[in-house]
C-alpha cells in the first residue's frame, strides 16, 4: 500500500551543518572491509547478497548490475525506473554486515532524471520506514542528511555546492555513536550529531523519484570489536 511520506526540516539544517568547515575527518574504522564491486554480477539481474524495498509512493526500483559503458571492462549497479513520483525513494540494502559505528562509501554517478538526479547511502537500516540516509543531488547542487522514523523523512543537515551529473564521485558516511559526518570527494562536507538510531543496522543504496543512477565499489568497513 502506498503510503505519503511528510517531510520535516530540522532548524539547524539552515545553517548548512553549522561545523563542517572545520571538522576533522572521524578516525578511519579497522574492523573487516566488505565490499561490493559488482564486476561478478550478471548483466540485466539483480546482485546476489542484496533485499530491495521502497519508502514512501509509487513504483519499486527496478536494480540491476550492468555493463559501464564509461569504464571499459567495468560492471556497476545501476537503479533504471524513471517513475517521477515524488515520494518515491527505492532502496538496495546489503543484507550483511549489520554496523553500528564504522564508515560506508560507494561511488556514484547520476545518469538522468527531471525530478531529482539523487544518489544516496543508507545505514543503521531497520527497515524501510526507519534508517539514516545521507544523498547528493546534482539538480539541486547539495548534499544532505535524513532521518526516516516511522515513514517520515526529517533533514537534519545540508550543505550546499558542486555536485555534477554524468560524472563519477564518492561519497561516504562516518557514523561513530550519535556523530555522524558526510563526505564528498573525499571532503567532510556534513559534520552533525543526532541520536535517532543508536542501535546496529544494514547499509545500503538510495535513489529518489526518477533519479536514474549508477552505483560501484560499495564499501562497509564496520569499526573494530
Amino acid at each position: 500500500m502506498s503510503r505519503t511520506l511528510p517531510v520535516v526540516i530540522a532548524a539547524c539544517a539552515l545553517c548548512m551543518s553549522c561545523s563542517a568547515q572545520s571538522a576533522e575527518p572521524l578516525p578511519a574504522p579497522t574492523g573487516p572491509a566488505v565490499t561490493h564491486p559488482f564486476d561478478a554480477g550478471t548483466t540485466g539481474a539483480p546482485p546476489a547478497g542484496f533485499r530491495f524495498g521502497l519508502t514512501g509512493q509509487g513504483a519499486e526500483g527496478h536494480w540491476e548490475v550492468i555493463d559501464d559503458s564509461t569504464q571499459a571492462g567495468n560492471r556497476v549497479l545501476a537503479q533504471l525506473d524513471p517513475d517521477d513520483t515524488d515520494f518515491r525513494f527505492p532502496i538496495a540494502v546489503a543484507e550483511a554486515p549489520s554496523m553500528r559505528d564504522g564508515r560506508v562509501s560507494v561511488r556514484c554517478r547520476a545518469v538522468s532524471g527531471q525530478v531529482d538526479q539523487a544518489c544516496g547511502l543508507v545505514a543503521r537500516y531497520r527497515d524501510d520506514s526507519d534508517y539514516y540516509v545521507t544523498r547528493a543531488n546534482a539538480l539541486e547542487g547539495n548534499i544532505r542528511l535524513y532521518t526516516v522514523k516511522d515513514g517520515k523523512r526529517r533533514q537534519i543537515a545540508s550543505w550546499s555546492g558542486t555536485v555534477t551529473a554524468s560524472d563519477w564521485h564518492r561519497l561516504q558516511l562516518d557514523l561513530l555513536g550519535d556523530h555522524l559526518q558526510v563526505s564528498w570527494d573525499g571532503a567532510v562536507v556534513i559534520d552533525h550529531h543526532d541520536t535517532t538510531f543508536a542501535e546496529a543496522g544494514l547499509v545500503g543504496l538510495w535513489t529518489k523519484a526518477d533519479s536514474v543512477t549508477w552505483f560501484d565499489d560499495l564499501s562497509i568497513v564496520p569499526a573494530a570489536p
